[in-house]
């Protein structure tokens, strides 16, 4: 491991690790004096925002991935670390570059992505390189899709989560489908029917969940989820500017999005949201936040949270605190 030590490891028994990308996420910024358009080079990657917006929150967080022994590296490691991550198990792949990811912003707000990453760090990780130890002195393990592309870092992906349901943790997933990084739909399909089948948690896109069940009706769409994967306890659906569903057991709760103008770049948001309901199932545990109050209470937070980073560029570096969430909450 080339990972440093950071003060955010001095302490044990994680409350969050993820596993996955960490990449540059190259975010438009206007034009140069010439017309040419420019880019900044924001740090992300799903699973590593999730954990920035924990840290954010008071939690001790960790992460298990992959970057290139080049400049994005190098800057991704730093802001982990500064975001109160620990990256002991960030691994640094002397031979093949940091994933890099293009977002075009839409005239509608939403993103198109392009990735170069054929391959990028990220998919170099292998099973025998996660860290068991660090697996079982979590209590919520989360993961998406990103890391289960390609076969190599698939296997890791499913040994970690193996090894944390081994011990006892929650399993959080996020499908996070990217197409254009996929062979196929089916490949995707398979993949995100694998992590539905071993996650307590789950947080999925409208999009996604159309991908995966062929309804535009929320509700039925979560049924079938919840009849086909009866081990998801607590689900969320994400509705971008519309708000957030959430289906536990035989109920559901609906809170409204905040639209208080101002957006910028929407990276990121699922990711935030994600983080918020983690958070709230760290402070109640999962069986005590199944009741109508507290589980609009957590969508609420989550959705304001939401808004909140996308009000700025980026996401791992964007992410709000609690005091500006109580703001918008009041």
């Amino acid at each position: 491991m080339t990972g440093r030590k950071t003060t955010a490891c001095a302490r044990r028994n994680y409350d969050v690790v993820a596993l996955g990308e960490l990449l540059i996420d190259f975010t438009e910024a206007g034009t140069g004096p010439q017309g040419n358009p420019l880019w900044e080079a924001n740090p992300g990657g799903a699973p590593c925002n999730v954990l920035a917006m924990l840290a954010k929150l008071g939690h001790r967080t960790a992460f298990i991935g992959k970057v290139g022994q080049d400049v994005y590296g190098e800057q991704l490691r730093n802001a982990a670390a500064e975001a109160g991550i620990c990256t002991d198990a960030l691994l640094t792949d002397p031979d093949v570059h940091t994933t890099l990811a293009v977002v075009h912003r839409r005239a509608d707000g939403d993103r198109d992505f392009s990735f170069y990453r054929n391959p990028g760090a990220d998919m170099m990780l292998r099973k025998d390189e996660v860290p068991p130890e660090l697996l079982s002195d979590t209590r919520i393990f989360h993961f998406g899709t990103l890391s289960m592309t390609h076969r190599g870092v698939r296997g890791a992906t499913k040994a970690a989560v193996r090894m944390a349901r081994k011990a006892g943790a929650l399993l959080s997933f996020d499908p996070n489908l990217r197409p254009p990084l996929w062979a196929s739909p089916e490949d995707a399909r398979t993949c995100i029917d694998w992590g539905l089948q071993h996650c307590d948690i789950l947080k999925i896109s409208d999009g996604e969940l159309f991908f995966m069940t062929g309804e535009t009706d929320f509700d039925c769409g979560a049924a079938m989820l919840q009849e086909r994967y009866p081990k998801i306890r607590l689900m969320n659906v994400t509705a971008g500017p519309d708000g957030s569903h959430c289906y536990y057991g035989t109920d559901q709760v609906f809170v409204p999005a905040f639209r208080l103008g101002g957006t910028v770049d929407t990276t990121g948001a699922g990711d935030t949201f994600c983080a918020c309901v983690l958070h709230h199932v760290l402070a109640s545990g999962l069986e005590h936040l199944l009741m109508e109050d507290r589980v609009r209470e957590m969508l609420r937070f989550a959705n304001a949270a939401a808004y909140l980073v996308t009000t700025k560029k980026g996401a791992l570096r964007s992410m709000p605190d609690r005091a500006e969430i109580e703001r918008i909450l009041e």
